[in-house]
């Protein structure tokens, strides 16, 4: 039996988004690989496009924390299952250290999580334009919670070397906060955004040997060796977990659709399918011809299907096979782009229409500006592919589009409710037995939903 260890483990937070923690997150990574760390990278928030890029680095999945959709043991167990074969883990922090989803404390919130998991922080500090006014905001944020462990800065963005000596002296000032780095302005470092933040893993397309330049870029701008050698060991707990997750044979076959369209998944989520005995088949519905031999279900996660519209409703074949498959009264769980791939057509900012499966009467418009951002808990109406009546699954939802012309009315199994408790009207459409829906959900809030959806699958594919 593999006893408890210790491992150096921090959080990389910033003072506001946009402030480049992303950018240093990735470059230290980038810097440990290059070592020869096995590096454990983790998200703070429901982000699925950091998560990516943190895995383009490491090699291994980046895994999400929350305050709001999992409890603290729910998050510190995520945290200790994939930090157990690891030399160090990094936590990139979400919006700035102590923002969440109150006005009051720290809910949702970086520090929150630093402190759930007694993590020390690194504060990133866009340095632009400014010089001893920094040190009045490190002092602020290293004086605003007495309990947060803020051990360091990281100042990013710094226009010189003069410029990073005022930086550097202006600190002193401030016992007990080191500056590791001063980071110099590199905008080719950068990766580009669009209208769900930045541009996923698929999409970016960095020059040759981007993550060299990017360790390089730390190694000689950020005192590494000093800030590994202030981090306290936190133990990881090796033992304990379920004797499920040693990994039993899959017994049955779900088709999951992942391609540059459909790449939004919580790794966390497809874990707990595996482990409940599902086989899960990726397949791209940009470039395949035919689902899968053999499945008893579909997942069609979120991502980008407007940004593919045109390529997707050529692909007519496997368009009808799904369409059929849904008809066919076998499962499809269908999440926000897979969901909008599941209506009658896709139209885009100009205009134009795209069609697509049809299984839902309605089409998905898309807009210029967020129709939905929040998180969202949904209590289910009815027993279905979730679990019985009463189920309740904790999750996320960030769109850019709406629902128009819907022919008839189609059922809603949801109950919604944001993070204030507040109803959030009807979500959850079924159609025979595809259930679909602008939410993303943390299966991780409520484990026994991955069985219950493969045995629904086992049930009725």
């Amino acid at each position: 039996m593999m006893s408890n260890r210790k491992i150096p483990a921090f959080v990389i937070a910033g003072t506001h988004s946009g402030s480049g923690k992303t950018t240093v997150a990735l470059g230290i990574m980038a810097a440990l690989v290059k070592r020869g760390w096995r590096v454990q990278p983790f998200k703070v928030g429901p982000d699925f496009i950091d998560p990516g890029h943190h895995r383009r680095i490491t090699g291994k999945d980046s895994h999400n924390l929350d305050g709001w959709m999992m409890r603290r043991e729910q998050n510190q167990a995520i945290f200790d299952r994939y930090c157990r074969r690891s030399d160090v883990a990094v936590v990139e922090g979400v919006m700035g250290l102590f923002d969440g989803f109150s006005g009051t404390d720290e809910s949702g919130s970086t520090a929150q999580m630093a402190k759930w998991l007694d993590l020390p922080v690194m504060l990133v500090i866009d340095a632009r334009s400014m010089a001893r006014s920094a040190a009045a905001i490190a002092l602020g944020f290293y004086t605003f919670d007495a309990q947060l462990p803020l051990k360091g800065v990281i100042f990013n963005r710094v226009g010189s070397e003069a410029h990073a000596n005022m930086l550097a002296d202006a600190i002193n000032a401030i016992p007990g906060l080191p500056v590791f780095g001063c980071l110099p302005r590199n905008e080719g470092l950068g990766i580009p955004s669009r209208h769900l933040g930045l541009v996923t893993e698929d999409d970016f397309r960095p020059d040759d040997g981007y993550e060299d330049i990017l360790a390089r870029w730390i190694e000689d701008n950020l005192d590494l060796n000093r800030l590994l050698e202030s981090l306290p060991k936190v133990p990881v707990r090796s033992e304990g977990f379920p004797q499920s997750d040693r990994k039993r044979s899959p017994d049955i076959r779900i088709g999951i659709a992942r391609d540059e369209a459909f790449s939004f998944y919580y790794p966390e989520n497809l874990r707990l399918l595996r482990e409940a005995g599902a086989d899960l088949v990726p397949f791209s519905l940009l470039r395949a011809r035919h689902l899968p031999d053999g499945i008893k279900g579909l997942i069609l996660g979120g991502g980008y299907p407007e940004l593919h519209c045109e390529t997707l409703s050529q692909n007519m074949g496997l368009l009808e096979e799904i369409r059929a498959f849904g008809l066919s009264k076998r499962p499809i769980y269908a999440e926000c782009g897979g969901f909008m791939f599941l209506m009658k057509a896709i139209q885009d900012l100009e205009g134009r229409f795209f069609p697509m499966t049809g299984i839902f009467p309605m089409r998905a418009q898309m807009t210029r500006g967020i129709k939905a951002l929040g998180y969202r808990e949904i209590i289910t109406r009815q027993d279905g592919m979730l679990g019985p009546p009463g189920t309740r699954v904790r999750g996320h939802e960030f769109h850019y589009s709406t629902i128009r012309e819907t022919e008839t009315d189609v059922e809603c199994v949801y109950e919604v409710t944001g993070r204030n408790g507040h109803e959030k009207g009807k979500e959850g459409f079924v159609q025979h037995r595809v259930l679909g829906s602008y939410m993303h959900l943390h299966w991780g809030s409520n484990p026994k939903v991955a069985h219950n959806f493969v045995d629904y699958c086992r049930r009725y594919g």
